[in-house]
């Protein structure tokens, strides 16, 4: 069996991510890329993660972000063989954006 190439998308609080993945049959996964965005300004002034700052903010990022990783693991869409994203716990609107964007992809590169 040949490597696996996955997308991993992270929005359960406040920090919108992804990262690609080489997954070999044995031994452990290569981290191809990793881009985090934190949100630390955006909450800074409440004392703690707003939810509903949060959930926007994901909104805005997460198609960036992920077309950065995918971008910087030097493979495109086409090359990965499995999306998948946190589906919880978490911040319901967060892991929905999160969720939500991985559908997409997937459905639209029929992973």
């Amino acid at each position: 069996m040949a490597d696996l190439l996955v997308l991993g998308v992270e929005s359960s609080c406040d920090d919108t991510a992804a990262a690609v993945l080489r997954a070999p049959e044995t031994g452990l996964p290569e981290i191809l890329s990793n881009i985090t965005l934190a949100q630390y300004d955006r909450h800074a002034a409440y004392g703690g993660v707003v939810p509903e700052i949060a959930a926007r903010a994901h909104v805005e990022r997460i198609d960036g972000i992920i077309a950065q990783a995918v971008e910087m693991s030097g493979h495109t869409y086409a090359d990965l063989d499995a999306i998948a994203a946190t589906g919880g716990p978490g911040l319901i609107g967060g892991v929905m954006v999160g969720l939500t964007a991985a559908k997409g992809l997937a459905l639209a590169h029929r992973k």
